[in-house]
């Protein structure tokens, strides 16, 4: 059983904070017992098999959306250290990044930190936490431990319809001095490609597994009530089908040029726009399974009902119109890169 599997297992066996699942310390402590973060030693960066990599992040996810975006982040976080030489002893800490800023965005005014950070995923269950602050020369990527960050978490405030075990609250980082960070790599290390944009196909790697248990749940009722064999429900089911299999192909793709040593820069629309046809493939598949299964599966009891919130609000990432323009745009202007995706 590999790593994400016994993982998986776990979230299954962990108990339940009712009707939304396991809390987010019990998926964090599933993902600990696992081994699946010691496995990030090889998985998180220049994988020698990218698909294992889409694999561990799809099986997670299938498991637990929330658990998904956790490991996700961990993923991310752990790329990081990787490419900017942060310290990576303590393989199995649970670690992650937080970038969005609030109304008062973090900066940094002469060597002390400004401002807060919103949606900050995992603030009641990470270890180590990369966050991004401003300074006159850029982007700076700034590594804290949890104990630093005492008293500074409110994951009480993360009061929405789904995601609830991500516990992606507030982290006011106020008045914390540049010196106990530890900084990774230049100003605006963050941004470079492939690994900024190029990495949006890991969030569509963990939602194709939301996709999958939605079908998965939607085939067996369907079957169980003696309707499979309907023609308007098979033909609902083979959407959901049809809607998964694409995606799983274009994150392959995706997975398979950005992972690579030698990625470059134009590699990461790959991950763009994969990343934007899953989002579209999985409002497809979900309006298909709320069409086969009707108002029940909408009982806060009936297994469809958390994922399909979960991932209601998972496919919401910030600005899609934008990076839709901003890859379209930029296929458009390199004769290379509209060739390989216009012709």
């Amino acid at each position: 059983m590999t790593p994400a599997a016994r993982a998986a297992a776990l979230i299954a066996r962990a108990p339940q904070g009712g009707e939304d699942g396991p809390s987010g310390p019990a998926l964090a402590a599933a993902l600990r017992e696992s081994g699946l973060l010691e496995a990030c030693a090889w998985l998180a960066h220049h994988p020698p098999d990218p698909l294992a990599l889409l694999d561990a992040l799809q099986t997670v996810g299938r498991a637990s959306l929330s658990a998904g975006r956790i490991f996700e982040g961990h993923v991310n976080a752990v790329k990081l250290l990787r490419l900017h030489g942060g310290p990576l002893e303590g393989q199995g800490l649970l670690h992650g990044i937080w970038g969005a800023d609030g109304r008062d965005p973090v900066r940094i005014e002469n060597g002390i930190l400004r401002g807060q950070k919103l949606f900050a995923s995992g603030a009641d269950v990470l270890d180590r936490i990369i966050v991004t602050a401003r300074d006159a020369d850029g982007l700076r990527l700034l590594l804290f431990s949890r104990a630093q960050l005492q008293g500074r978490l409110f994951p009480q405030e993360w009061q929405v319809s789904g995601m609830k075990a991500t516990a992606s609250g507030r982290c006011d980082l106020d008045g914390l001095a540049l010196a106990d960070a530890v900084p990774l790599g230049p100003p605006d290390a963050w941004l470079a490609e492939p690994h900024f944009h190029g990495g949006v196909w890991r969030y569509g790697a963990v939602q194709l597994g939301a996709m999958r248990a939605l079908t998965a749940i939607a085939a067996d009722q369907l079957q169980a009530r003696g309707q499979a064999d309907a023609p308007l429900q098979a033909a609902r089911l083979h959407r959901m089908v049809g809607a998964c299999e694409t995606a799983r192909l274009w994150l392959e793709q995706a997975a398979r040029a950005v992972e690579r040593p030698e990625a470059t820069a134009a590699d990461a629309e790959a991950a763009i726009l994969a990343r934007l046809r899953t989002t579209d493939e999985a409002a497809t598949l979900m309006a298909a399974v709320d069409q086969a299964l009707g108002a029940a599966s909408f009982a806060t009891a009936h297994p469809a009902d958390r994922i399909r919130r979960d991932l209601s609000l998972y496919l919401r990432q910030a600005n899609p119109d934008g990076l839709m323009m901003g890859a379209l745009g930029r296929i458009l202007a390199d004769p290379d890169l509209r060739q390989r995706w216009i012709g």
